[in-house]
């Protein structure tokens, strides 16, 4: 079906009437900047949240939970991705890990196998954590009355 349900089973619709026929949200575009046809921004924080994972699964860092969050800001020159001018890491931990041994430990095991160095400058900010303690995860971390999670 390629018409929205309103309109069904009404007389053929006029132009500015036709729909998708479903409901959705759609973002991102195809790129030659990356092997997979994704953004350069999109595909580094996708590899980021999957060494997330790994690390936690092979108990390389022991003492994390399974919620985490990444973002990764590019500069473009002409087109052309330059560098990482921002990377930023969250991910849920135990309670006793200290904020220092987290983003010492991402920075190391994460973020360093990840990032082609090529792209990292001086000036390449890391916030690994910035709002601080993330030990209650999940839907039950930050739903809201609503009850509704937070989905990026």
């Amino acid at each position: 079906m390629n018409r929205a349900l309103e309109i069904r089973e009404e007389k053929e619709p006029a132009e500015e009437e036709i729909g998708a026929g479903d409901q959705g949200m759609v973002f991102g575009f195809a790129s030659d900047e990356t092997s997979e046809l994704m953004p350069l921004p999109i595909s580094l924080a996708h590899k980021l949240s999957k060494r997330l994972t790994e690390v936690r699964e092979n108990r390389t860092l022991p003492y994390l939970r399974p919620d985490g969050k990444t973002q990764v800001s590019v500069k473009y020159e002409n087109d052309i991705p330059v560098s990482v001018d921002v990377i930023v890491v969250s991910t849920q931990h135990n309670p006793d890990v200290s904020l220092k041994t987290i983003r010492n430990d991402i920075i190391k095991n994460v973020i360093e196998p990840v990032i082609p160095t090529s792209l990292l400058h001086k000036n390449t900010k890391i916030y690994v954590n910035p709002t601080g303690r993330f030990v209650i995860g999940g839907p039950i971390g930050d739903s809201g009355l609503t009850g509704r999670k937070i989905i990026v």
